[in-house]
């Protein structure tokens, strides 16, 4: 499924599942997915009144981290979905930070700010959804300043032989039912398993982001591989 069939079905997804998003994220990560985050904030070294962009930002639990990391910077979470940002700005109201958070509905494929506007471009859990990887990995490029930081936290293919049988027997052949079972969502969820197959692995994943233009392109693979983040950084100014 490529292009703007398959955009137009992941935003049919998204819509539907909002109210159970963040409940299967912990299905699908093993409730790992806080720990890999933390793991990435780390990394990433947001200092006080740093500027981020959290591209599909779903429900905002990464958007609300980075403000809190950044203090007093403006936080911006896009997202295609209405439904997701109708539960994230609850969620961000209700830890008071809906003056320095903006929530809108847009695009990742074409995102709505100038260049060197931010100095974090963040995606969780959505680069495999999008219609086409490199052209978003270019936008986050282009809208963050020179030496700012494009990071991507996904979902990934287990290093360990054994381990990635045991993954994916969960992923293709239990996960859809526990949609089902708990979301009331079949199809949904026996796509996800697909999202992942054709997705790129982690070096290949880093090979993009060096061939759209990022330098020092750091990778670390999470759980034994059952999730990976990347880390590309903008050239600087000489």
């Amino acid at each position: 499924m490529r292009g703007k069939k398959k955009e137009e079905f992941v935003h049919s997804v998204f819509e539907n599942i909002a109210s159970k998003y963040d409940l299967m994220n912990n299905l699908l990560s093993f409730r790992r997915h806080k720990a890999w985050r933390n793991f990435t904030m780390k990394k990433m070294k947001v200092q006080q009144g740093d500027k981020a962009l959290d591209v599909a930002c779903g429900t905002a639990d990464w958007t609300i981290a980075l403000a809190k990391a950044s203090k007093t910077g403006r936080i911006v979470g896009l997202d295609f979905s209405k439904n997701m940002l109708k539960i994230g700005k609850k969620k961000v109201q209700e830890q008071g930070l809906d003056k320095q958070i903006e929530l809108i509905n847009g695009n990742a494929m074409k995102l709505p700010f100038p260049d060197d506007t931010f100095d974090h471009a963040t995606i969780g859990f959505a680069l495999r959804n999008v219609p086409d990887i490199e052209t978003v990995l270019s936008e986050m490029l282009r809208v963050i300043k020179p030496g700012g930081k494009v990071v991507s936290l996904e979902l990934s293919k287990p290093n360990w032989p054994i381990f990635r049988k045991i993954y994916f027997f969960y992923f293709y052949k239990i996960l859809p039912w526990l949609g089902k079972l708990f979301a009331n969502r079949y199809e949904q969820y026996a796509w996800l398993p697909e999202s992942l197959t054709n997705f790129p692995d982690q070096q290949e994943l880093a090979a993009i982001f060096e061939k759209v233009g990022m330098e020092k392109v750091e990778v670390y693979p999470l759980t034994g591989g059952i999730a990976a983040l990347h880390i590309g950084h903008k050239k600087e100014n000489r």
